[in-house]
């Protein structure tokens, strides 16, 4: 998988083109541009803006509805419940 590739993946992953459109197309544009190049030198100075664009992205991307650890063991205390109930009934 290509540095494109990638940073398109990421770039969707944060909803950046809703969010930021010109921030997410100027990410895009610097990922070809590493892809392009065999200049180790543009390819650093490329991959460092790259990087501070996908800072900036990251903190205004929408916080994620899934739940933290506390709702995960919540969930796994309720399915365990259900099997013993399950269980209970059946046996």
């Amino acid at each position: 998988m290509s540095v494109v590739d990638k940073i398109t993946d990421e770039l969707n992953d944060l909803h950046a083109h809703e969010t930021s459109p010109g921030m997410a197309a100027v990410a895009l544009d610097l990922a070809q541009a590493i892809a392009g190049t065999d200049a180790p030198t543009a390819k650093a100075v490329g991959a460092r803006e790259l990087r501070s664009i996908m800072a900036d992205l990251r903190k205004l991307a929408p916080v994620d509805s899934k739940g933290d650890a506390v709702d995960d063991i919540a969930e796994q205390r309720a399915k365990r419940r259900a099997a013993a109930r399950e269980q209970s009934a059946s046996g």
